[in-house]
């Protein structure tokens, strides 16, 4: 069961009769009632307080304890949940896609109107500025909420959503974005280009994916995190506005069945209207089944490293020089400063030693010894030991932490070196009367290795559905420069008081607005195509990851990383519609009763057998295998031609010897655009144990190779649900992660992603990601 604040899970479906077993006066509760059409404006506040007041007995505590009322189809009310708390998953990298800037000005790329769910935005931020904007589309139907911020032709609509009535110091009331992570991935997605820089790194033009669409924000996360009534409202609320694409670089601990998570709720009925959910994957990885939003009809965003990375290097007096990877804008201008081991300042006062101050803790440190040095410590931290204790710079090395493939910023001069080099620092400390060090800005490099998904980025299987891969896709998720708010920390020091407009930062919350951006590039062309068509063209048209680099294959990078460009002529897609998806929740086993907590309508299952997802019209294919059994499944796929009329496709395949793979007809032959064709896949095989995933592809090619549309295939064994449905209180995964990060006295936005590991003193699951 998934972690969801300090309350258990409560699920409570109502049609006519209301029934409540819980201690309500310790809940906030929001209710999804049917009855309402789309964009009517009716109010159901009465309703639901009169409902509430039966069950509870108080008219006061039934109005405290209603947050928002949801409109939906049917008539009724569907469900009642708790308020739960989720997290947020946190410009050379267009360019690394080949987007380039040359290949962007389609006149239609100005109507697309990109919704993001996340802190908010700071609206001055020059990547918002609205000059050469027109008028928002007719379309737009949203609103300008709350004081303190102002829209304009970029940011056309803002809202702010806090149901909790809570805020921690430094949160402010409207829709401006005080954490930063908002105005990260708003500008990724959309911002316009702007000369940017971090204190001097990486400096160049900044840009989103479609600088000319349109933003709109919505604000549901706080510094303490983002709760799901809030996040469902959102989602009403950017449906009802008229977006395009919605961007939500958040998920919850999980696993949560779709009917539990409002995410998938959410995303669902924007699917319904036409509008494709981008989300984050999570950052739980490198450890197996940890992958988040695994809707099948969202999309699902791993993240991965682009073409530049950061290095710190730093010199000893006696000439030997490490590098670390590092993110590091103070200049020393070469001077060379006293260098201690953090060890020897230990602060005895207050119960200190040297095993204590190795690792440089807050406080632990002998303010004397340390003030105006260089001091080398063996753990990685936030760098306020050393900074509290006037040291004059930092270098890490951490056991831990081999061969990082991310860098962080740190709010004094830094490094962070490999445990080898730590020893030979140390030594240099051991053996010399006078040690001195310097460490250099930060130098970017060349990574002739990129694309490469990152250590952090959840990886699959599903723990729902394994037989919907996931992730869907790749994107870049690694150093990203991006928009900032002013008033955020700028590194992983909470309380580091520079201020800057662009940060650079790491976390599939930066992969996630990639996909948003290049979702929005194809919706400008093509504004009639469904979130599935839309969300297949930009799977089938993915570059191909390189094996070799990646031992856990698809379940790392699903189909490849994005290629927007190549996305916007896929020649076919594979389409879904509502109905498929309430055929696919049919067969997961979903009663008329769960079904309807999902699709807010009068959907039912009487007619559909409980089997394997093997038929929902998926661009990609899954096959999962307990122990012992033979590998044996047959998938149904349906591809729609939208390149040239009269054309013809052959498939080609790829799979280990072992395993056999038929396709039939193997053939497609299409005279018309919008033509359908069906087919079928084959995979069998003998039977296998302990195997881990298998993967190979089928790709149909047109007879001119223009068109290249490539769908992957996993074979692997799993049992469903696994390691969640172990007889014990954490999984295997969850195990892993938290012995093998730290966790810091304060909560920036590189900590509440869990790339650093969660706050001491804000124990909530975190929330971003």
């Amino acid at each position: 069961m998934a972690k969801v604040g300090m309350f258990p899970l409560l699920h409570l479906v109502l049609l006519s009769a209301f029934v409540l077993n819980c201690q309500c006066q310790e809940r906030k509760l929001h209710i999804v009632y049917m009855g309402a059409k789309p964009n009517e404006d009716v109010s159901f506040a009465p309703k639901h307080h009169a409902m509430l007041h039966r069950v509870l007995g108080s008219p006061s505590l039934a109005k405290d304890s209603l947050v928002y009322s949801y409109g939906r189809k049917m008539e009724g009310v569907i469900s009642v949940n708790p308020n739960r708390i989720y997290k947020l998953h946190t410009t050379r990298s267009w360019d690394f896609l080949n987007l380039t800037t040359n290949k962007l000005g389609a006149p239609q790329e100005s109507d697309v109107i990109i919704g993001l769910l996340d802190t908010g935005a700071w609206p001055e931020h020059p990547s918002f500025n609205d000059k050469n904007f027109s008028a928002p589309p007719a379309k737009w139907k949203g609103v300008c909420t709350g004081t303190n911020f102002t829209c304009n032709n970029k940011i056309i609509g803002a809202r702010y959503y806090n149901s909790n009535n809570f805020s921690f110091e430094g949160d402010i009331q409207s829709p401006r974005d005080s954490e930063g992570h908002g105005t990260h991935t708003a500008s990724t997605a959309a911002g316009d280009e702007v000369e940017a820089s971090f204190f001097g790194l990486a400096y160049g033009t900044a840009r989103g994916g479609v600088p000319s669409a349109r933003i709109a924000v919505y604000k549901v996360c706080w510094a303490f995190g983002c709760s799901s009534a809030d996040i469902l409202k959102a989602f009403d609320d950017a449906i009802a506005d008229g977006v395009d694409i919605i961007s939500v670089s958040l998920g919850s601990d999980g696993p949560d069945d779709y009917f539990d998570d409002p995410i998938a709720i959410g995303s669902f009925h924007a699917m319904r209207n036409g509008i494709l959910t981008s989300n984050s994957a999570g950052n739980s990885g490198p450890y197996p089944v940890t992958v988040s939003n695994y809707a099948p009809w969202t999309l699902t965003v791993a993240a991965s490293t682009i073409d530049r990375k950061f290095a710190a290097r730093m010199e000893l007096g006696n000439g030997q020089i490490f590098t670390g990877i590092t993110i590091n804008s103070f200049d020393l201008n070469g001077t060379s400063y006293p260098l201690i081991w953090g060890g020897d300042a230990a602060n005895y006062t207050i119960g200190s030693s040297p095993d204590i101050a190795r690792y440089c803790l807050p406080g632990a440190m002998n303010a004397g010894i340390v003030a105006g040095k260089i001091v080398f410590c063996e753990a990685l931290w936030d760098g306020s030991g050393i900074l509290l204790a006037n040291g004059v710079g930092i270098i890490m090395a951490d056991i831990l932490v081999e061969n990082p493939d991310f860098a962080f910023s740190w709010p004094l001069p830094a490094t962070l070196i490999s445990a080898e080099d730590g020893k030979k620092v140390l030594e240099y400390i051991r053996s010399s009367d006078n040690p001195i060090a310097t460490i250099f800005v930060s130098d970017a490099w060349k990574d002739a290795m990129a694309p490469v998904v990152v250590s952090f980025s959840s990886r699959g299987p599903s723990p729902i559905t394994p037989d919907i891969l996931k992730p869907d896709i790749t994107a870049p998720g690694v150093d990203i420069l991006a928009g900032w708010s002013p008033i955020s920390p700028p590194s992983v020091y909470y309380d580091d008081a520079r201020s800057t407009l662009f940060n650079i930062i790491s976390g599939t919350s930066m992969s996630c607005p990639h996909a948003s951006g290049a979702a929005g590039f194809v919706k400008a062309v093509h504004p009639n195509w469904s979130p599935a068509a839309v969300k297949s063209a930009l799977m089938t048209t993915a570059y191909v990851m390189d094996p070799r680099k990646h031992k856990d294959l698809e379940f790392a990078y699903g189909s490849g990383q994005i290629n927007p460009v190549a996305a916007r002529n896929p020649g076919l897609v594979f389409d879904a519609s509502e109905t498929d998806y309430i055929n696919f929740l049919c067969k997961q086993g979903y009663n008329t009763t769960t079904l309807q907590l999902v699709t807010g309508d009068n959907s039912t299952c009487t007619d559909t057998t409980p089997g394997r997802a093997w038929d929902l019209n998926y661009p990609s294919f899954s096959l999962y295998v307990e122990d012992g059994q033979t590998i044996m499944g047959t998938f149904t796929r349906t591809v729609t031609n939208v390149g040239a009329a009269n054309s013809n496709y052959a498939a080609s395949l790829y799979m280990p010897a072992w395993i056999n793979v038929a396709v039939e007809p193997s053939v497609l032959t299409f005279s018309t655009i919008g033509e359908t064709k069906t087919f079928t896949v084959n995979v069998t095989g003998p039977a296998i144990w302990q195997q881990p995933i298998i993967s190979g592809a089928i790709t149909w090619t047109d007879e001119t190779n223009v068109y290249v549309v490539r769908t992957p295939i996993v074979v692997y064994n799993y049992i469903p649900g696994a390691p969640y449905n172990l007889d014990s209180d954490e999984s295997y995964s969850s195990f892993s992660r938290a012995q093998k990060k730290p966790t810091f006295s304060h909560s920036t936005v590189y900590h509440k992603s869990g790339i650093m590991g969660q706050s001491k003193a804000h124990p909530h699951p975190g929330f971003f990601n």
